[in-house]
């Protein structure tokens, strides 16, 4: 699979292709489909399918403050797209120019003089150009002018409307059941395990991994959570190892915390040496709410009982 950063790295000699174009975020179960038919048109057709997407998020772009939680980084999104069978991914870098494109230039420029465009395929709620001016049928018009075809797709599965606002929402709340539901698959978090307070290898008898991540992720709501641990990082000593993990988001309000953390125990392991290394976290199912309790003795009790809860649940 080839990656391109923008259109500059396409080959000269880049014949015709089949086209998906979309942010992507979340590659949800909506995205899978329109890739599918991408990718399942392409095969049809003995052509390459390119999936094309933007980084940053555009409404950073278009207004300033505004980017929303994201599902998965582009690493990510690209690892992802790359899964469903396209054969290379372009990453359009979203700026105030490519914006106050017409639907007309941005369709000549990316899509015409460099991907050679035999048939798009978009989302049916797809909108392109300076002032989302285009639509569909917009794309259709230009198709007959120069020379592919265009159609819309229903992002849904199993005839339900998937989105990634939708996505964002029921992470945002905590249901991370549900978010998975609409992904086809676990939430992620990813980032790099950095040194806390370390109160959970010294004090209390479960060390976490203290996750930073990103700006602008999507950070499920305060409370404890089952799923699972993996490192990512290479190389490493626990590269690819997965581990089920008991997941703490919040404030540590027993220690009168104001920062707000993602710290994640794989069960049973006491031994992790994880600091500095690139991890995810993956969600399963929601235990309960962040608590204040009393007394360490409490939270230790308490803490147990997730560990047991997750064990019962994912292994």
């Amino acid at each position: 699979m080839q990656s391109w950063h923008g259109l500059d790295e396409v080959p000269g000699d880049w014949g015709r292709s089949v086209v998906t174009i979309g942010v992507f975020d979340g590659v949800h179960l909506g995205h899978q489909r329109l890739v599918g038919r991408a990718v399942g048109l392409a095969r049809e057709l003995g052509l390459p399918a390119v999936a094309v997407t933007f980084d940053p998020h555009p409404d950073e772009v278009v207004r300033p403050g505004s980017h929303p939680p994201l599902l998965t980084g582009l690493r990510r999104r690209i690892e992802l797209l790359a899964s469903l069978g396209v054969d290379a991914v372009c990453v359009l870098r979203f700026t105030l120019e490519l914006s106050r494109m017409s639907p007309d230039e941005f369709v000549q420029t990316a899509l015409v003089d460099r991907l050679h465009a035999a048939h798009v395929v978009v989302g049916e709620n797809f909108r392109f150009g300076h002032k989302a001016a285009g639509d569909v049928e917009t794309l259709r018009t230009l198709g007959e002018k120069y020379d592919f075809a265009a159609e819309g797709v229903p992002l849904v599965s199993n005839g339900v409307a998937i989105s990634s606002t939708l996505i964002r929402e029921r992470v945002a709340a905590g249901d991370v059941a549900g978010a998975a539901a609409a992904l086809g698959r676990p939430h992620r978090v990813e980032g790099v395990v950095v040194r806390g307070h370390q109160r959970g290898r010294a004090l209390l008898g479960f060390p976490t991994a203290n996750v930073e991540s990103p700006p602008h992720t999507a950070i499920p709501a305060d409370g404890v959570y089952a799923g699972w641990l993996e490192c990512t990082q290479r190389p490493s000593p626990y590269e690819g190892e997965r581990w089920p993990a008991a997941i703490s988001i919040g404030t540590n309000p027993t220690f009168e915390g104001r920062e707000r953390t993602v710290e994640a125990y794989a069960l049973d392991r006491d031994d992790l040496d994880l600091y500095g290394a690139h991890v995810a976290v993956d969600f399963a199912e929601r235990l309960r709410d962040t608590l204040r309790f009393e007394s360490i003795e409490a939270l230790i009790a308490q803490m147990r009982e997730d560990v047991e809860q997750v064990r019962r649940l994912i292994t």
